[in-house]
């Protein structure tokens, strides 16, 4: 899959909600893994070894369009739909909040350990 442009995925973003599926191999700003595309196809948010993400998307999951870059920290985990397990993120800089679905190869201790963390609270 060839990278999209930015102008491509503001473009993207501003017409659609669906997640535009980038998925790229990436070092992790909290822990320094090297961490590989998912082999599945879908698109990888998250580091598998210590779950934190970066604040890249603005609105439509996959847009890379946010301006913060601020680190995403996991501070809980809940059953998603399909008992698929969601991690919810608070960006250490803005202090937004996501939800992303586990991968696969994440941690199964980390998850674990969040689970027995209290949601979020919206502020």
């Amino acid at each position: 899959m060839s990278a999209r442009s930015r102008e491509e995925r503001s473009h993207l973003s501003q017409n659609r909600s669906n997640p535009i599926r980038i998925n790229e191999a990436f070092v992790c700003h909290q822990c320094g893994f090297s961490v590989e595309p998912v082999a599945s196809g879908t698109c990888r948010d998250h580091c598998p070894r210590c779950l934190w993400g970066q604040h890249v998307d603005r609105e439509t999951p996959g847009d890379r369009l946010s301006a913060c870059r601020g680190e995403l920290e996991p501070v809980a985990v809940e059953y998603g739909s399909a008992d698929r397990l969601v991690i919810h993120f608070r960006c250490i800089r803005c202090r937004v909040r996501r939800r992303n679905r586990a991968a696969r190869d994440d941690d199964p201790d980390l998850l674990v350990e969040l689970t027995g963390c209290p949601l979020p609270r919206s502020d």
